[in-house]
């Protein structure tokens, strides 16, 4: 299986088309950028987290994201609430586990979102994934402190044990259910400067889940328009701060033209 441009492109289109509701369970500090970024991308976005509504949400959504990058009690029982419902109807889920390995408590609610909750997808960065998949690993609080080629075989480990596809993020991006090793290469070194894009991505892959029921099709393609998007904000941008902007822009813009003339892997 290769990632083409057409494949891409289709499902760039339906996720324009269908505007799926992709219920978010995320961090406090993420909230309006990944919100902004389905909005911009066709996707609508709801972000509820609230234990007594999460059900009731999942009931009308498409997609469910559960990100557990700021975390307390009553969030963490909202996300194995919702997970469970969304497993229930059949819809996706797709698992930020950010900062795992970084305290012992991370480690307890990431343990009980793979048990209960069955992600669909599961996106991190490499010392992450490494740590999901009980290597020995440092963290550096939220960010990675490996290269994203070195938790390929974790990744795939981690794929077999889950039925998850997996998904590492960085300067080059590798999703795997196991077996197929599939990557990406668009992207820019700035996109680290800019709080929550690896969180934006996972919202993204739980536009294009919703649309494409081959998990690892989907994901590559989501991974590939977050590249791709912010390559070509990176070129039209001074800093971080312009890069936000131009990358919402982008994502709304987005043509068959330029994935064409831009997609690397």
């Amino acid at each position: 299986m290769m990632i083409s441009v057409e494949s891409i492109c289709a499902d760039l289109t339906a996720v324009r088309e269908k505007s799926p509701l992709v219920q978010n369970i995320t961090n406090f500090v993420v909230m309006n950028n990944t919100a902004n970024a389905l909005l911009a991308i066709g996707a609508s976005p709801v972000m509820a987290h609230a234990v007594e509504e999460v059900e009731d949400m999942v009931n009308i959504a498409s997609a469910l994201v559960i990100n557990m990058g700021t975390l307390n009690s009553q969030w963490v029982d909202g996300m194995i609430k919702a997970g469970k419902a969304a497993t229930k109807k059949g819809i996706p889920v797709i698992f930020d586990p950010v900062g795992v390995g970084a305290t012992p408590y991370r480690n307890e609610v990431a343990a009980q979102i793979l048990e209960q909750c069955k992600p669909t997808v599961i996106r991190g960065n490499a010392s992450e994934i490494m740590a999901l998949a009980k290597e020995n690993v440092v963290t550096k609080g939220v960010d990675s402190s490996a290269s994203s080629n070195s938790a390929v075989e974790a990744a795939k480990r981690l794929a077999t044990e889950t039925g998850a596809v997996v998904v590492i993020s960085g300067p080059e991006d590798f999703i795997t259910d196991g077996e197929l090793v599939l990557s990406t290469l668009n992207g820019s070194t700035m996109m680290a400067r800019v709080t929550g894009m690896g969180c934006t991505a996972t919202a993204v892959l739980g536009a294009f889940a919703a649309i494409n029921a081959n998990a690892i099709q989907a994901a590559s393609h989501a991974m590939a328009v977050m590249g791709i998007a912010g390559e070509l904000a990176t070129a039209k941008s001074t800093g971080p701060g312009t890069l936000q902007l131009n990358f919402l822009d982008q994502l709304y813009t987005l043509s068959e033209a330029d994935i064409k003339q831009t997609f690397k892997s």
